[in-house]
């Protein structure tokens, strides 16, 4: 019988009603009742909404869950949907495995009409004990879907249906309670399990119509560490560049694009402010991960040893980061 480790955190799976009281894990997979043909080892991690997890709180979970995958069992992550993606990517990252370890949540509390929550506890227990859904990498199981943990993002605030794949779409379903899978990452997102330092700090900036750059300001002396969240492709404004240009021959700044979908460019622009300009005065191309995701490969990188004495280990961050464009080349 295969084994499953659950690992509850808290969220709206959990909620009793809409303050901030939190059923126990134990309660959560109560609601479920008792999945035929899987061993079920409940750890109930945390009890907290997920816009308030730490890095502390990801960092401690990331050692548990790889030592419960090394023990043979395969994992399940239950947390509030609000910063879902980026725990899964994160958990991506720090615990490289064949075992399959699947991330869910609920968009409707259990007290309300339609909640989501056992069905995607089901479903995830189903992805995280079936031995075709090894090897995929860290995946998000909501509305009996399958998703690669680098492309699923929460595109609707109340949406059961709200995780998506942009650019990519879901690896495949679970059907009658089986998993099937359609489609496999040509790669994994890191070959190996990277580190993690909590006390790192690296900033994400959204850059926005009319920007001054005022909060680019803000970033020096106080991060390791700059995502910038671009127009487009990869394009700012162009009396950004020179400070952008600046920062980045202090610390590693990443050029990810605020829109939700698609890579960054690398030429097809050449004027100032454009990506090939950014590109060349030593910004890092984010290529297809959304500006949050790109923040936590930064911060894992950062933490694994990218950035040493003498500055910052570009060529292996740039590498990194192309290891995900889908271009085999890295």
């Amino acid at each position: 019988m295969p084994r499953v480790t659950v690992f509850t955190l808290g969220g709206t799976v959990s909620a009793r009603g809409g303050d901030a009281a939190r059923m126990t894990g134990r309660e959560v997979l109560a609601g479920l009742g008792a999945p035929e043909g899987v061993d079920v080892v409940l750890r109930d991690f945390r009890r907290v909404p997920s816009s308030s997890l730490t890095h502390a709180d990801l960092a401690a979970l990331a050692t548990e869950v790889r030592a419960t995958v090394a023990a043979g069992s395969g994992a399940v992550v239950v947390q509030g949907t609000d910063t879902l993606e980026e725990t899964a990517f994160l958990l991506d990252l720090l615990c490289t495995t064949e075992r399959p370890i699947a991330v869910t949540g609920a968009m409707r509390r259990p007290d309300l009409p339609g909640a989501d929550g056992p069905a995607n506890l089901a479903a995830a227990l189903a992805v995280a004990a079936a031995p075709a859904c090894r090897n995929l990498g860290v995946l998000v199981v909501l509305a009996d879907e399958i998703h690669a943990a680098r492309h699923a993002r929460k595109t609707h605030t109340t949406s059961v249906a709200t995780f998506a794949s942009p650019g990519a779409g879901p690896l495949g379903a679970v059907v009658e309670g089986e998993p099937r899978i359609l489609l496999r990452p040509a790669t994994p997102a890191t070959p190996r399990p990277l580190a993690f330092d909590p006390d790192l700090r690296v900033a994400l900036v959204t850059l926005s119509l009319g920007d001054r750059g005022e909060l680019l300001e803000a970033v020096d002396g106080r991060f390791q560490g700059l995502v910038v969240a671009a127009f487009g492709a990869g394009h700012v404004p162009a009396p950004l560049v020179g400070p952008l240009a600046a920062t980045a021959a202090r610390i590693p700044v990443v050029l990810a694009s605020r829109t939700g979908g698609g890579a960054t460019l690398s030429h097809t622009y050449r004027g100032p402010g454009s990506e090939h300009d950014l590109l060349r005065r030593g910004l890092i191309p984010a290529g297809p991960l959304d500006p949050a995701k790109a923040r936590l490969l930064l911060h894992a990188l950062l933490s694994d040893g990218a950035a040493g004495p003498a500055g910052y280990d570009r060529p292996r961050i740039t590498a990194a980061f192309a290891r995900l464009n889908g271009s085999g080349t890295a």
